[in-house]
């Protein structure tokens, strides 16, 4: 906005100095040969100086496509170079071929003239022109081409074009050519703004004429056709087939992948196998299908030629169709979840040859894999999901033993593939030795089965590092832009295109993979830092017996995995039954203790702020109408309190001597933990005024204000020798914090209990009303045991404990700490690789005398879940650690593949070439090593 505000001051002064351009020179003369009149300038060239008719066709003769414009005496107007004259001589590099001479005359070509109307001689010495249309980046241009006359040159007219730098629209008798800058620049705006190729001749045709576009000659079936095979010879160029021209490509030879996944024969060392630990050199790949990649059924597909079946992402077809004509599809329903993918894996359109396609990529990186990419017939089954994960685990997979597949419905498709690789003709193979491990992302998990959670979690699988499965999601974005435009394509062209999108797409990830690596690696240590430190916290809490037991269970389940993953379920059968849980609310209500002496006096006080926090609790759940009985009942127990207050006092008196005693201290409860009812059912937080309002001034100045120790101040207390006092009241004052965490923790497993056991799973208004009331109930307890440890901990900071311990084993605690654990009522949720427990779950827990089932369930399934997290962290920052190093290696390799093309060819343009690709992957490989350095990549 400031660069804008900037600009206004000057804007009419900009839009005279504009206008100002569209005068000519103030020279009159050629400002070149100074002899002719100076009516011609080029809007290409920089400066404003006039030139004659023959001086800019001599200024232009190497610059064909700048724009001239010619002076009429009261304005400028467009003139192509054609009309003044320019000839383009071709196979000398410009210039005048030894056997032609010069043309005596040309004619005037109109720029929307038919090619077939040109006159045109091949032969030895002809001196006649023709005129070509030729398509640049900055228009549509026609001009007069010469061709050379050398013995032998005249069916060689499109290698003329080439060698000029124009490619050719036909081989036979080329009147079209486009730039290769132009043909860079369509296949650029394809990839990255998905641009079609009718879009992109349409702003060629509006730059070359604005007001009237259709005036140009439309060749938007030439950019069809040529960008066609400009990306096929590029392709083969960047892979080296130019260079290795007795080796044919093979399947996804003209494709890249990944180059941070281990890849043997690759960017491993020789010694691999014996220099990394087995879960590190494992195939981590994600599969998804995509229903936005339809294709029509074409009218003649005998027609159809192909240029790169198989070379790229898509698979060969014709051995996808022999697969396809073999393989027997079992219509099952799922017996997971509703999923969709299974569903409909039987609904067909009939105007429809595909109905979308289905792709691999490696789960850490996003890198599709090449020659893994296949079509949907009739939606998305397993024939063609089997098909794609058979080729993408036998891509350069040498050696390697495991293979983690993740898939949306992996828990269906698992079941009996290796049944069906068995049966298949031929079509599917895995390598020998090969261990698949099934999973399914963090974020369709959530969908399936409560059963499936722990068997196909990422969150336990041993080398699955931090990865949410998802990936393939993020592709499907910019991928779905160019569907529209390959619906009707031919199947051959629609395949390359796609290909092309994928290479592209890859292409990005594999130059972006330092920095990528890099966020990966400050993560992990992030991660690693905040998971560790809940663990250590968490173990520390427990028994130790238990957790060797817990640790067993563990390796197990990592190594047999299957039905011993179950560990990480909640054993359900252990959670009280609702008659226990209201018999374990009921045991812990606070009881009166009878201690003679000042430690009884204390724990009368204490428990006389418990009775006062229940008479206000009763006070708020008073309705706004509140009946005579009701009130009377509230005044009631009020009196009551009031009496008991007083004879505290009165042993005050006797324990102090007779000091002169303040009033004491009145506590105002914390609106955050204060909850009324409604008549909504629902529960609201009171604020302070309401509070205020609930309870009688007198008895919160007078009555309610209780004396103990901890109301004078520490140093008041050392004047008046209640030192001794304060210090029982401060070990008491620990007791009631540690009991109110132990009720706290407890209160918030039954209620989480039942939610998940008779909330839920209510079959009845009655039986959902009831667990409502339950629940309710509760939350009540938990906002007591809360506002009583706020109280105890106040207490305790009046009575002079340390900060260092208020801070780190009595904390405040926090209503967002208070919710439902979600390891009890959405075990399968999305986003578990980041969850930790609040600290009061960690702390001052009796380690060696938890007789509660539930408890020691629900501590044993977080035990698990906290170490499957910083286990997980621990193997994403080795992972990427040793990525790093693959990385690196991937670079030299390809570095070295074109260091010999280099050495072994002798022609100087492949030479050239060659070095080139020398260089850049030297860069790649040096960039690497120079940002990883520090890191402790493995090489």
């Amino acid at each position: 906005n400031d660069f804008i505000q900037e600009y206004l001051p000057f804007r009419d002064l900009y839009l005279d100095i504009l206008l100002d351009l569209e005068k000519p020179s103030d020279v009159l003369e050629c400002q070149s040969c100074q002899i002719g009149e100076g009516r011609f300038h080029c809007l290409t060239c920089s400066g404003d100086q006039t030139l004659c008719r023959s001086c800019i066709v001599k200024a232009h003769q190497r610059l064909p496509f700048h724009k001239v414009q010619e002076w009429t005496g009261k304005c400028f107007e467009d003139k192509s170079l054609q009309e003044l004259g320019f000839i383009w001589y071709m196979g000398h590099g410009g210039q005048h071929c030894p056997f032609s001479k010069d043309p005596q005359a040309w004619e005037d070509m109109p720029l929307d003239a038919e090619v077939w109307s040109v006159p045109i001689e091949t032969c030895s010495g002809s001196t006649t022109t023709t005129a070509i249309t030729i398509v640049h980046s900055t228009g549509v241009f026609v001009h007069n081409a010469v061709w050379c006359g050398c013995p032998g040159s005249h069916h060689q007219q499109h290698l003329q074009l080439l060698k000029a730098g124009l490619f050719p629209a036909s081989t036979t008798r080329p009147r079209t050519a486009f730039t290769f800058e132009v043909l860079d620049h369509f296949l650029i705006d394809a990839l990255e703004c998905k641009t079609s190729a009718s879009s992109f001749f349409e702003k060629i045709r509006r730059m070359t004429n604005y007001s009237f576009p259709d005036t140009v000659a439309n060749r938007y079936q030439e950019l069809m056709r040529v960008s066609h095979l400009w990306r096929d010879l590029m392709s083969r160029k960047y892979f080296g087939f130019g260079h290795d021209v007795k080796e044919k490509p093979g399947k996804g030879d003209l494709a890249w992948f990944c180059p941070a996944c281990p890849q043997p024969g690759i960017n491993l060392p020789d010694t691999w196998q014996d220099k990394y630990e087995s879960w590190l050199i494992s195939q981590r790949f994600v599969v998804d299908g995509n229903f936005t990649a339809q294709h029509m059924t074409m009218r003649m597909p005998q027609l159809d030629i192909s240029l790169s079946d198989g070379l790229g992402y898509m698979v060969k077809d014709q051995e996808y169709q022999t697969h396809l004509s073999f393989a027997i599809e079992s219509k099952e329903r799922s017996s997971c979840s509703n999923h969709r993918v299974i569903n409909t894996a039987n609904i067909s359109r009939s105007n429809l040859r595909v109905t979308g396609v289905g792709a691999t990529a490696c789960a850490q990186h996003g890198c599709f894999v090449p020659h893994s990419i296949v079509d949907f017939q009739k939606g998305e089954r397993h024939m063609n999901i089997d098909y794609l994960i058979c080729n993408a685990l036998n891509y350069h997979s040498a050696g390697i033993n495991t293979s983690l597949i993740i898939y949306d419905v992996g828990c269906q498709w698992s079941i009996n593939f290796s049944q069906r690789v068995a049966e298949s003709y031929g079509g599917l193979s895995v390598p020998e030795n090969m261990q698949i491990i099934p999973a399914v992302g963090k974020f369709h998990l959530s969908a399936h089965k409560l059963a499936c959670f722990a068997r196909y979690s990422l969150n336990f699988v041993k080398g699955a590092g931090h990865v949410d499965g998802e990936i393939l999601e993020t592709l499907w974005a910019p991928f779905n832009k160019i569907s529209p435009t390959a619906w009707s394509m031919s199947h051959a062209h629609r395949q390359e295109v796609l290909d092309d999108h994928m290479r592209d797409s890859n292409w990005k990830k594999l130059v972006g993979i330092v920095k990528t690596l890099l966020t990966k690696y400050k993560r992990a240590l992030k991660g690693v830092d905040e998971t560790k430190s809940p663990f250590d916290e968490l173990t520390s809490s427990l028994n130790p017996e238990k957790i060797s037991t817990w640790e067993i269970d563990e390796q197990k389940a990592m190594e047999e995995r299957g039905e011993y993953l179950d560990i990480y379920q909640l054993q359900i059968n252990k959670a009280p039954t609702m008659a226990e849980i209201q018999l374990k609310l009921t045991e812990t209500e606070n009881v009166d203790s009878r201690h003679p002496g000042t430690v009884s006096w204390l724990i009368s006080g204490i428990n006389l702020e418990d009775l006062q926090d229940t008479l206000r609790a009763d006070i708020r759940q008073l309705p706004n109408d509140a009946t005579s009985a009701q009130k009377i009942s509230i005044e009631e127990k009020r009196q009551r309190l009031a009496i008991r207050i007083a004879k505290f006092h009165e042993t005050a008196d006797a324990m102090t001597a007779g000091m002169d005693l303040d009033i004491g201290t009145v506590h105002l409860d914390d609106p955050r933990f204060c909850r009324m009812g409604s008549d909504g059912n629902e529960w609201v937080e009171v604020s302070v005024e309401e509070i205020s309002e609930d309870v009688d001034e007198e008895i919160l100045v007078k009555e309610m204000g209780i004396w103990m120790s901890s109301s004078v101040s520490r140093d008041n207390a050392l004047t008046l020798g209640l030192a001794p006092l304060q210090a029982e009241e401060l070990e008491l004052r620990k007791g009631q914090a540690n009991d109110c965490l132990e009720n706290l923790r407890m209160a918030l497993g039954h209620k989480a209990i039942i939610y998940r056991q008779y909330f839920r799973s209510a079959d009845s208004t009655w039986a959902g009303t009831r667990s409502k009331q339950e629940a309710r109930r509760c939350q009540f307890k938990i906002d007591k045991y809360v506002r009583s440890y706020q109280r105890a901990r106040s207490a305790m900071e009046h009575l002079g404990m340390d900060k260092a311990t208020l801070g780190s084993v009595y904390r405040d605690i926090l209503p967002t700490e208070l919710s439902i654990d979600k390891e009890v009522t959405e075990e399968n949720r999305f986003g578990q690789g980041s969850d930790r427990l609040a600290w009061f779950w960690t702390v001052n827990n009796p380690n060696g005398h938890q007789e509660d089932a539930w408890m020691d369930e629900f501590y044993r399934v977080n035990w698990l879940k906290a170490k499957a997290r910083w286990s997980r962290w621990q193997e994403e920052l080795s992972l990427v650690r040793h990525e790093m190093g693959w990385t690196i290696n991937w670079f030299k390799y390809h570095q070295k593949e074109w260091n010999k093309r280099w050495q072994q060819t002798n022609r100087p343009g492949h030479q050239a070439y060659a070095y080139r690709q020398v260089l850049m992957w030297e860069r790649f490989a040096q960039d690497a090593e120079k940002t990883f350095n520090g890191c402790g990549f493995v090489p």
